[in-house]
């Protein structure tokens, strides 16, 4: 491998011009797996690596958030009975 084609290949990444908004459906169909082979592929050459990392924590962040309100909402309903 030559030493400055790792560095192009990650500059010519980052510089994909996918919409963020894209980039979240896309983050958001990967969480459940459901992608078809086609559709990953097409995002995997136009996605932009550092938003689908944005997107990847926004969404843990939100599944992680979900899980929260409906865990403590089972407990007050319970506790309340």
């Amino acid at each position: 491998m030559q030493g400055g084609s790792l560095t192009d290949e990650l500059k010519q990444a980052a510089q994909r011009r996918a919409s963020f908004g894209a980039t979240m459906k896309a983050v958001f169909w990967s969480f459940f797996g459901v992608r078809k082979r086609k559709d990953y592929e097409s995002d995997a050459a136009r996605l932009n690596p550092v938003h689908v990392i944005i997107a990847g924590i926004l969404g843990a962040a939100l599944f992680v958030a979900v899980l929260v309100i409906i865990v403590k909402l089972v407990v007050g309903s319970a506790t309340g009975q």
